[in-house]
């Protein structure tokens, strides 16, 4: 198996070293992982590309590269460039840095290259390392996703829906708060919503006498729907959620026939 893994934290990133673990574990012996990852970090980018500027990619080692983009560029220079001649079998995004459940999904550049990936045709699954009280103390504190992603990617990839349709379906996984002996198995999700919990922003003044606005975000252990990722996260399950990039609200679209 073929494998281009990137992530949205960069190419220096610990969750990347994790990742790459699990992927050539997952390639085997025969196998060959390859990484195009941002040269810095890029969290929050979502599935933005650098569809006005061109960027700069470099060689850093045997199968590794660094690209002056986002996740989702670093997916289009893995699949149009660093491995034109054979694309890989499978794109791994993560492990992200903290959880990409409910709506930090939307805002995601870890998610954002699984998409891009899906878009392309090529299956995808982006992984995040989920964080709280149980584990951020931890020596690993990727011992979840360490331990647990191998087993869980064989099992999506054996069990998972896989289409090759326009609008392919890609993987979510988050893995909980918890040491990896916590962990309590793998659940089916949906994308939750914490009500009340979005970003803001927050003024500051530089000495300069400059006005600045920092993001600021909000708790990440407020509960959501039942069922959802976020949810089983907080019990102690790895969720696994299937998305498309399709927005079409088709919930809403037999309603919206009034109008025609």
């Amino acid at each position: 198996m073929r494998i281009l893994i990137t992530n949205d934290d960069g190419i220096n990133a610990p969750g990347l070293a994790v990742l790459d673990e699990i992927a050539n574990a997952l390639a085997g012996p025969d196998g060959e992982v390859w990484t195009v990852a941002p040269a810095f970090e890029q969290s929050g980018v979502g599935h933005c590309i650098s569809y006005t500027r061109p960027m700069m990619i470099s060689k850093m080692a045997e199968r590794r590269y660094a690209a002056e983009g986002s996740p989702a560029d670093c997916v289009l220079a893995g699949l149009h460039d660093v491995m034109k001649d054979a694309r890989p079998d499978l794109v791994l995004s993560g492990v992200n840095r903290g959880n990409n459940a409910a709506e930090n999904a939307v805002y995601s550049g870890t998610v954002g290259a699984a998409m891009e990936a899906a878009l392309q045709g090529v299956p995808a699954v982006a992984l995040s390392q989920y964080y709280g009280p149980a584990n951020r103390d931890l020596d690993d504190t990727f011992e979840a996703a360490r331990v647990h992603g191998l087993p869980t990617l064989k099992r999506l990839l054996d069990k998972g829906v896989w289409t090759r349709d326009d609008y392919g379906i890609f993987y979510n996984i988050n893995f909980p708060p918890f040491p990896a002996s916590g962990v309590k198995g793998i659940r089916a999700a949906h994308q939750g919503f914490r009500r009340d919990m979005g970003f803001g922003v927050e003024p500051h003044v530089a000495p300069s006498g400059r006005r600045f606005l920092w993001v600021t975000g909000a708790p990440q252990n407020e509960p959501t729907s039942p069922g959802s990722d976020a949810d089983v996260n907080l019990q102690g399950y790895i969720s696994v959620t299937p998305m498309r990039a399709d927005l079409t609200a088709h919930d809403a679209l037999e309603a919206l026939k009034a109008i025609e």
